[in-house]
């Protein structure tokens, strides 16, 4: 896709009136439907509610402008990371997984798919091209990674992997396709939690897949089906509802979370920092190349557990809770959830709230820290 982010922002609001008829409501409308009338040869039409849903379609549209490639809508992040795994791995193969991304895809991996004859490997994001691929059927890239923010060259890892005759999945959850591009960028595949930014709201859990290899695009469908992992009717609307502002909301975000970060640096509170747009960030460089955002995530290192726990309950403009991306600032200590950080590492997602009044906020609870 050749658009601007601005472009397909614009494009995205008006797919639906492409194909409105005189009368018909300008909003997406819900359907909830089990059964669907079908007398007769049932092909080409809506069967059952596990086969398909008119909500779905629409939500899918809108990921697939934004994906530029076909896109599969399932409840859950993780309900997408499954799909892929078990659709596309099989009894011997060998899989590389981001050791400092995502715990859930890990244990989903080491429970599940190791007992059924899959050989499962880890590598750091940071230094995930060390070593080769050869051998691997599938190699999982999270960039930049959750918690940690550390970040791989997508398009080296691409290049690599595929030259060793495996496939290359990106978890692309941080970033969204308005910040970071990984099919551009030559993964095969992405995935990601629309639950975050993309909905927004922290009102419903989302995810989806979007490959331009038709035969990925098939399994994956067919997985859905057979398997039950199908997203709720009116789950759906709500995240077609969501997208809609996503370019608005992550815009407002990303740009709040640089002013944030770059007043945090240096903070006599914070033991350390990361976030990718800042100019001394170990991953700065690779960032610029890869991605059109920075994103809204910032991780800050205060001196204790209690000192992480005081800052983000006693900041009156940080909403204490797991996941990220809503229009609420949000922020957690990761290494309660067993996360390899240290007791005081803070993931802070920063929301919509004006950025002066936000940083305000932020000043006064590390005072307090």
């Amino acid at each position: 896709m050749t658009d601007s982010p601005a472009a397909r922002a614009a494009k995205l609001l008006h797919l639906r009136r492409r194909k409105l008829r005189k009368g018909e409501p300008v909003p997406l409308p819900l359907t909830m439907a089990a059964m669907f009338n079908l007398p007769g040869n049932p092909a080409g039409h809506s069967q059952y509610g596990r086969f398909d849903n008119p909500t779905w379609d629409a939500v899918e549209e809108l990921l697939s402008h934004l994906e530029d490639a076909p896109t599969v809508a399932f409840p859950s992040g993780m309900g997408a990371i499954s799909a892929v795994l078990f659709s596309q791995l099989k009894s011997g193969d060998r899989v590389l997984l981001p050791s400092d991304g995502y715990y859930t895809t890990r244990v989903l991996a080491e429970r599940f798919l190791k007992p059924l004859g899959v050989s499962i490997h880890l590598r750091a994001t940071g230094a995930f091209l060390d070593g080769g691929f050869a051998g691997y059927r599938l190699v999982f890239v999270e960039t930049p990674a959750n918690p940690t923010l550390e970040i791989c060259d997508i398009a080296a890892v691409s290049a690599a992997a595929h030259s060793a005759g495996a496939i290359v999945v990106a978890d692309n959850t941080t970033m969204t396709p308005f910040g970071q591009r990984p099919l551009d960028l030559g993964a095969d595949i992405v995935v990601a939690a629309d639950t975050k930014a993309p909905n927004g709201h922290s009102d419903v859990l989302f995810g989806h897949v979007a490959s331009r290899n038709a035969e990925v695009i098939a399994a994956v469908k067919e997985w859905r089906k057979l398997a039950g992992a199908i997203p709720g009717p009116f789950e759906a609307w709500l995240v077609h509802r969501g997208l809609e502002t996503l370019e608005l909301r992550f815009d407002r975000m990303c740009s709040s979370a640089d002013t944030i970060a770059q007043r945090l640096k240096g903070h006599p509170r914070i033991k350390a920092l990361r976030f990718p747009g800042l100019a001394d960030d170990p991953a700065h460089n690779l960032a610029r190349a890869q991605m059109d955002r920075f994103g809204f995530l910032i991780v800050l290192t205060l001196e204790s557990e209690t000192a992480a726990d005081n800052f983000i309950g006693g900041c009156e403009l940080i909403q204490p809770a797991t996941s990220f991306g809503g229009v609420h600032t949000s922020a957690e200590r990761r290494a309660r959830w067993g996360d390899a950080v240290a007791p005081g590492f803070v993931r802070l997602s920063i929301g919509c709230e004006p950025v002066e009044e936000l940083w305000t906020a932020l000043e006064a609870a590390l005072g307090t820290a």
